[in-house]
């Protein structure tokens, strides 16, 4: 196949802080090496950091729209066979608030984000051993009977290597073990894969945090037989717990460069089908909405599959195992000391020196032992490296859902172009901590409180509808005291099969306490 892409040049003598280097990686014109990256991450000013980022973001996006989607993720089971120290999510199964979803309270859910509007589930879960391949064959075909125009967002990465592990299918290699499975899930109705599970590459930070879970190379492995498909995909990353910031950079630069492998082996492109959108008037977008948009997106979709997003979102220590590690500093002189995290991760170097032994390593003995959290600033400042880093990663995502709407709304200025979800419910982040719950019209009113026209998308980024007139979500609000953001709700079932409906009542209508 045809060479569509070529990366940006290295300028590996060129100082990371330079403004005419920063302009150039701001442009595409130039791409950061590993240690550049970490150079900028530490040295550069918040603001000098989100303003290249948001430069990047412009220069990619244009100034006019920032997108959000509609849809819902389903966690299907919490049963799971792996061990994850920062889940307060999973179940062995034993236990009265372990569940498996039944086809029809499934069905229900999909029906519901249909009603609205929806065009999108997100379908994830636990690594449920006792589930028969047919059952997510025969799950997918009926949602797909009764809602064809819904997309599948499905099974993560962690879940195909178990999906390896559990149903045994014919092949030489991972690869082609991954690729039987996945090409009958396809068929049966997946649209794409998600990104769940990235965690942190990192060898020795994953073994601590990820017990059971698969590593890098199998996690890439996974999405690179979904590009290979034709399928597009995301990448997250799940920080501030025992990483070093190092660990960060070395997750993205492994992002890029099985991107770039992707776009090189199977001539993908970066722009979204209908990204011409982003330079015209509003209007414009609903010229596109008929068959245009489904001829590029066969076009699009018949080869070139990628990365599509990036998000990244700070570890949410309630309820979990590694919530109980002490956080660095609670001795006194530790703050003074460089974070066990940061010794091991320049003993890695970049993945040169897999298996570093931290109990040996001068610095490193309490690695795993100390968590250091994230804040605001730490966030955006990594979300801002994300942008300048990934260069050929089409989209950045906000996530106000474990940040906060303001600071998700902030986001936008230090290199998110996109919004994510306007979700219905999501039951493995809210497990663990605070995550906030917004309607369309929040959503749409912190968009453009940000400077940008809401849009809303489908998963590969075609704009759907163009919130700019009168009778738009947020424009079309009178009460804004019926719009105030939420805490996320738990949708699943806290018996196995049965789902628990919840229902808020007005404070009229509760009974007085007696």
């Amino acid at each position: 196949m045809s060479n569509l892409y070529s990366p940006p040049p290295l300028s590996p003598n060129a100082d990371a802080l330079d403004p005419g280097f920063l302009a150039a990686v701001a442009s595409g014109a130039a791409r950061l090496l590993p240690d550049q990256a970490l150079d900028l991450f530490r040295r550069s000013p918040l603001a000098t950091l989100g303003r290249y980022a948001d430069a990047r973001c412009r220069g990619m996006h244009g100034d006019t729209f920032r997108t959000f989607v509609i849809d819902r993720n389903i966690n299907y089971t919490n049963v799971c066979n792996a061990k994850c120290t920062f889940c307060a999510f999973r179940r062995d199964g034993h236990e009265a608030d372990a569940y498996t979803l039944e086809y029809e309270t499934l069905l229900q859910k999909v029906g519901e984000l249909s009603a609205i509007g929806g065009t999108q589930i997100l379908m994830q879960g636990g690594m449920n051993p006792e589930l028969p391949f047919d059952w997510y064959l025969d799950l997918l075909h009926e949602i797909k009977s009764r809602y064809p125009h819904i997309h599948v967002h499905g099974f993560s990465p962690p879940e195909f290597i178990e999906f390896v592990h559990f149903f045994n299918p014919p092949g030489k290699d991972l690869a082609e073990k991954i690729r039987w499975v996945m090409v009958r899930l396809r068929d049966a109705g997946l649209d794409s894969v998600p990104g769940g599970g990235g965690e942190i590459f990192s060898n020795p930070v994953r073994r601590k945090i990820g017990l059971g879970k698969c590593d890098a190379e199998a996690w890439l492995t996974v999405m690179y037989v979904a590009h290979s498909l034709g399928m597009f995909t995301s990448a997250t990353m799940m920080f501030g717990h025992i990483e070093g910031y190092a660990d960060r950079v070395h997750h993205m630069m492994l992002v890029r460069e099985w991107q770039d492998r992707a776009l090189r082996d199977f001539g993908g492109t970066l722009q979204a089908p209908n990204s011409s959108i982003n330079a015209e008037a509003p209007h414009i977008a609903t010229k596109y909405a008929g068959g245009w948009r489904r001829e590029q997106r066969r076009k699009t979709s018949s080869g070139g599959g990628h990365y599509k997003a990036f998000i990244s979102w700070p570890f949410q220590r309630e309820n979990t195992p590694l919530g109980r590690v002490k956080d660095w500093g609670i001795n006194p002189g530790e703050l003074e000391a460089e974070f066990p995290g940061d010794v091991l991760a320049r003993a890695f170097n970049w993945g040169a020196n897999p298996e570093p032994d931290y109990k040996a390593l001068p610095g490193a003995e309490e690695f795993g032992r100390r968590v250091r959290m994230s804040g605001s600033t730490d966030y955006l400042r990594t979300q801002a490296l994300s942008r300048l880093m990934l260069d050929n990663i089409y989209s950045i995502g906000s996530s106000w859902v474990t940040m906060g709407p303001h600071i998700g709304q902030v986001a936008l200025s230090y290199g998110a172009n996109d919004m994510g979800s306007v979700m219905m419910e999501e039951n493995v982040v809210s497990s663990a901590g605070t995550t906030y719950c917004l309607d369309e019209a929040v959503l749409c009113r912190l968009i453009r409180g940000g400077g940008f026209v809401p849009a809303q998308r489908d998963n590969v980024y075609d704009i759907l509808k163009v919130h700019s007139g009168a009778d738009a979500p947020d424009l079309a609000v009178t009460d804004w005291s019926t719009h105030r953001a939420r805490k996320m709700v738990q949708q699943a079932p806290r018996e196995k099969k049965v789902t628990l409906q919840v229902q808020v009542k007005p404070r009229s209508e509760l009974a007085p306490v007696r």
